[in-house]
């Protein structure tokens, strides 16, 4: 099973969003950058990279924002549209193992691609696969369930953090050193439930959807 773990950085603001008196939501932020990586289900890092993209609405990123996750306005500025990001992701994907689903640590990274979407018009390729949200996966494997940072979660498995947090490739690589502490089972049941909702939204019967799927499984 080939998993690509993605980790998003996004413009944002301590506090209440510039000019208003409302926090900030998906509608507000405008990614940074998409941190990617490609691996297998027992969390052996084939591959990863890097994305950065321009911000449109807001380009001139907060005092927060740059010591956050590092990332320089020289650097913001210098990249390309979220679009053209978009397409350099999707070409680096193009030579690697299909992948079978993606994971992020939370929802967030789903709302905020699917908000991109919405205002760009275009999407990874990835998203057309099963998403899984790690941080549930990994809290019922553990059945940890107080609040934890994601600094707390990696130190119960003894392991440090490895590069700079919150830069999105560092996260997304660190969170893959998780997979292999989480249930397996978890993985192929997710998407065994996607492949079901699938053929079930195709109008195939119930007898075959029992037929299909331990075959479709099997091959995960």
């Amino acid at each position: 099973m080939h998993i690509l773990v993605v980790d998003l950085e996004a413009t944002c603001w301590q506090g209440h969003l510039p000019g208003t008196v409302r926090r900030q939501t998906v509608n507000d932020m405008e990614v940074l950058e998409i941190g990617c990586a490609l691996a297998t289900a027992d969390g052996n890092v084939l591959d990863s990279a890097s994305f950065l993209a321009r911000p449109v609405l807001r380009p001139r990123l907060s005092e927060f924002c740059r010591e956050l996750t590092g990332i320089r306005q020289q650097d913001a500025d210098r990249a390309p549209h979220y679009g053209e990001a978009v397409a350099q992701l999707n070409a680096w994907l193009a030579d690697k193992p299909a992948i079978d689903l993606w994971v992020s640590w939370g929802d967030y990274d789903f709302y905020q691609l699917e908000a991109e979407f919405y205002r760009n018009h275009c999407a990874p390729a990835f998203m057309a696969r099963p998403h899984l949200n790690l941080k549930l996966a990994w809290r019922k494997t553990t059945g940890l369930q107080g609040r934890m940072d994601f600094a707390d979660v990696l130190a119960h498995h003894r392991l440090d953090f490895e590069g700079r947090p919150h830069r999105g490739v560092d996260d997304a690589r660190n969170a893959a050193r998780l997979l292999r502490h989480i249930d397996s089972r978890y993985l192929r049941l997710h998407l065994q439930w996607h492949s079901r909702q699938v053929l079930r939204h195709l109008g195939v019967k119930p007898g075959l959807l029992r037929y299909l799927l331990p075959g479709m499984a099997a091959r995960w």
